[in-house]
């Protein structure tokens, strides 16, 4: 039995995960339909907050998908997704400014954002020998041979989440603060836009209750047999 007695450690994860996910879901949903006073869109705000900041060499791109939105900091873009590119919503403008919050984190060297691309690399190798090991415990049952493996995979996805939390929270705190700054919100829109930015930051918590839930268990399991 792969999870042996620990599997119960899943559960606090898995909840709050699904919590995370219908929250952001809701929020966002109802937010997507109130229209932001100043009128602009998200790819607007973003790049006025960008060209405010001597970012303007920094595109903003349009991609497909449903909250896809991101800065790659290896191409030094942002990306927004076709309802917060185009829209002038609440939420639109917040999911917006909070990747130009990346960009202004990777302009003042933010250190957890270096970290955390520093990270990228061994992490997505991590991921990818996590599907094979679970491959191969399935199959030829060396799940428990490879325990002390899966512990080290699952202590570096630990540690990338653990970076990724105060860069996310900060991120939405320069996000705020520049919105409020160039006027695109107002003191009455305060709350909507923290609500947005609270619900996604709560995605990123959650994944790090999951990653160090899963890493004790592991943990504990190769305690047991050894």
């Amino acid at each position: 039995m792969m999870f042996n007695q620990w599997w119960f450690l899943m559960i606090p994860g898995l909840l709050l995960g699904l919590y995370a996910q219908v929250k952001l879901a809701s929020v966002y949903r109802r937010y997507l339909a109130e229209g932001i006073s100043s009128g602009v869109s998200g790819a607007e705000a973003a790049r006025i907050i960008l060209d405010q900041a001597g970012l303007s060499n920094v595109p903003v791109a349009e991609v497909g998908g449903h909250l896809t939105d991101h800065y790659d900091p290896t191409k030094r873009a942002l990306f927004l997704s076709s309802e917060n590119y185009r829209g002038n919503s609440i939420a639109a403008v917040g999911v917006a400014a909070h990747e130009a919050g990346h960009a202004l984190q990777h302009q003042a060297a933010y250190a957890p954002l270096h970290w955390r691309m520093m990270m990228v690399p061994i992490t997505q190798f991590a991921s990818q020998a996590w599907i094979g090991i679970v491959i191969l415990g399935m199959v030829f049952g060396l799940f428990y041979k490879l325990i002390w493996i899966a512990v080290a995979i699952f202590a570096i996805i630990t540690l990338f989440q653990l970076i990724t939390l105060p860069v996310e929270f900060d991120a939405s705190s320069r996000a705020k603060a520049q919105l409020f700054r160039l006027g695109l919100v107002r003191p009455a829109e305060s709350d909507a836009v923290s609500k947005v930015l609270n619900a996604a930051a709560l995605t990123y918590v959650a994944a790090l209750v999951s990653a160090v839930m899963q890493l004790l268990q592991f943990v504990l399991i190769a305690r047991d047999r050894d």
